[in-house]
């Protein structure tokens, strides 16, 4: 994996938001099957906030975010299958210190709340995760891994469904992709989706943010 080049890492939020436009990815990242949701963009300067009763809110950016992205995809429902939906999220910190920290709060909220509240008629149920540093059980892409198991229910979508959270970081940014299974997917092609964009996104981080070979 290459050495982070310090000399690289954004310190205002125009440069934050610069180096986000060069690292997120489009539907192109994940095959021809995926398409564009709408809304397809997170708006700029607002933040996932799981608050006390295990329910998400959004609030403005914490300190330690200079800027973030979620965009969301699906495959659209067909030939017997459900609509199996994903979302990637890009977020720049000030240093790698604080994206650290991003993935250790992860790991708390799921402990904290294994089931989760994303918005009325939609729940995640049964969430367990866990986290890998760089170099441990054949970790040699990420310095700081995180994945997330579990039900995704939905009123309109039922279920309950697989649900997967892949999360990793390279320097100051971390990068995650989740997917909502559906009907008629195995849960080998949904995590093969989540993989795949989280490498796709880890990729260009390392792009811009890494120290030149040679």
């Amino acid at each position: 994996m290459p050495q982070l080049d310090e000399s690289k890492q954004p310190k205002t939020v125009a440069e934050a938001r610069d180096l986000l436009g060069r690292i997120v990815i489009t539907e192109a990242a994940f095959g021809p099957e995926v398409v564009r949701s709408t809304p397809f963009e997170s708006p700029p300067g607002r933040w996932p906030v799981l608050d006390e009763d295990c329910v998400w809110q959004t609030a403005g950016l914490p300190d330690d975010v200079l800027a973030t992205s979620t965009r969301s995809f699906h495959i659209p429902a067909k030939d017997g299958r459900g609509r199996l939906q994903l979302n990637a999220t890009v977020t720049v910190h000030r240093n790698r210190q604080e994206s650290g920290w991003e993935t250790a709060r992860a790991m708390e909220e799921v402990l904290r709340c294994p089931d989760q509240k994303l918005r009325e008629g939609e729940e995640l149920k049964n969430l367990w995760g866990g986290s890998l540093y760089l170099g441990e059980q054949m970790n040699g892409w990420t310095e700081d891994a995180f994945s997330e198991d579990g039900k995704y229910v939905s009123t309109e979508h039922g279920g309950p469904h697989p649900y997967r959270w892949h999360q990793a970081q390279f320097g100051p940014v971390t990068m995650a992709v989740s997917g909502k299974s559906a009907a008629g997917y195995t849960d080998e092609a949904m995590i093969a989706l989540v993989v795949q964009g989280t490498s796709r996104l880890m990729l260009q981080a390392k792009q811009e943010l890494g120290k030149a070979e040679g």
